[in-house]
């Protein structure tokens, strides 16, 4: 990954040796949930101090230093994104930093707003732009384990949008209609249209994620999903579609947290599984299965984001910024009336 979350780390080693490494480790664990107990991938190395993103920059306390403005500050999405074809280490990735984010919580929250307005304004030209046969759109794809805040970041990020220009699915279990046909296939019907804004709340990753993990496909099918995959990324970028992919990056015991708020509080039983503890026995695959996607799925064309989950207040500032940058850098402009304004004018004042 690009960026000050791992300038600590180490030379990553070629690409083959390193793809076939993390299907033998998962293959090798006879009792997951021990390894996810001793493991705790994604929580702070004892040597890390609460809030402290692991990083060797000069800024790199979370709660000591102010967003990332001024000359010289880097994109949001140059210090979150996945370097192509570089495997991430999630376990040495601290899921409560706040690299280039506000001073704390209420700074958060209020920078958060301040950016509805320009939100507003690159959706409303993106859209505008589509009536005049610009096909550009965005997708914005978030992964992440169970209450890593996929719901959270619908509630609070994609509010600040006009719900007509957003094409929102959330995606579950396939059907027996979907697992008839290819895996990208339910995919396909819920692109977003030119001008839209499209957010999947899990996606086609999930082919390679619980598929694998759960070993519902055979390996070698898995292998060639990750190839499928980024064919069909490739296509989306070149007919237009500005494809956004973020991890939430949440840790271990920051997810146990959230699930006993969930047990403690009767409005949000609806909300827990009980299958949700049974998938927390399998944090370690989960996680090396997250790496290998982050490694091999991240490309030019469609980029992967991982997000400091355990902060919700980061999480929805970093998001919205992402987007931002992102609507930017497509630079939609309003389409010219094909007409003549003065004579248009002319003709309602004297009506």
């Amino acid at each position: 990954m690009a960026g000050k979350q791992n300038e600590k780390r180490k030379p990553a080693k070629s690409s083959e040796k390193r793809q076939e490494k993390p299907e033998k480790r998962g293959e090798k664990s006879a009792d997951p949930a021990k390894d996810a107990k001793s493991a705790k991938n994604s929580k702070p190395a004892k040597d890390s101090k609460p809030g402290k993103p692991r990083t060797s920059g000069k800024s790199g306390k979370s709660g000591k230093r102010s967003a990332a403005k001024g000359s010289g500050a880097r994109p949001l999405r140059e210090l979150l994104r996945v370097t192509p074809g570089e495997r991430p280490d999630l376990a040495r990735l601290d899921p409560s930093a706040t690299p280039g984010g506000p001073v704390d919580k209420a700074a958060g929250v209020a920078a958060t707003a301040l950016l509805a307005e320009p939100l507003g304004s690159l959706q409303e030209r993106l859209y505008a732009a589509s009536t005049a046969g610009d096909r550009r759109r965005v997708l914005l794809v978030l992964q992440g384990m169970d209450t890593s805040g996929k719901g959270g970041t619908l509630k609070h990020v994609i509010g600040l949008f006009n719900p007509s220009g957003c094409r929102i699915k959330a995606f579950k279990a396939p059907t027996e209609e979907e697992l008839g046909h290819p895996f990208l296939w339910r995919i396909k019907q819920e692109l977003p249209r030119p001008g839209e804004i499209g957010i999947f709340d899990r996606s086609h990753y999930e082919d390679v994620l619980i598929a694998r993990v759960r070993e519902l496909v055979p390996r070698n099918r898995v292998r060639a999903r990750y190839a499928q995959i980024n064919r069909f990324e490739k296509a989306l970028a070149d007919d237009g579609v500005t494809v956004v992919k973020v991890f939430l990056h949440i840790g271990y015991e920051e997810q146990r947290t959230r699930l006993l708020q969930r047990l403690d509080n009767p409005d949000k039983h609806w909300k827990f599984n009980v299958g949700d503890i049974e998938e927390r026995t399998m944090w370690p695959a989960y996680q090396e299965a997250y790496e290998v996607a982050l490694e091999r799925c991240s490309s030019d064309a469609a980029p992967w984001y991982v997000v400091p989950a355990d902060r919700k207040w980061y999480r929805n500032w970093a998001i919205s910024t992402l987007l931002r940058e992102h609507l930017e850098d497509i630079d939609p402009q309003y389409p010219k009336g094909e007409f003549d304004v003065e004579e248009c004018r002319r003709r309602l004042l004297a009506g």
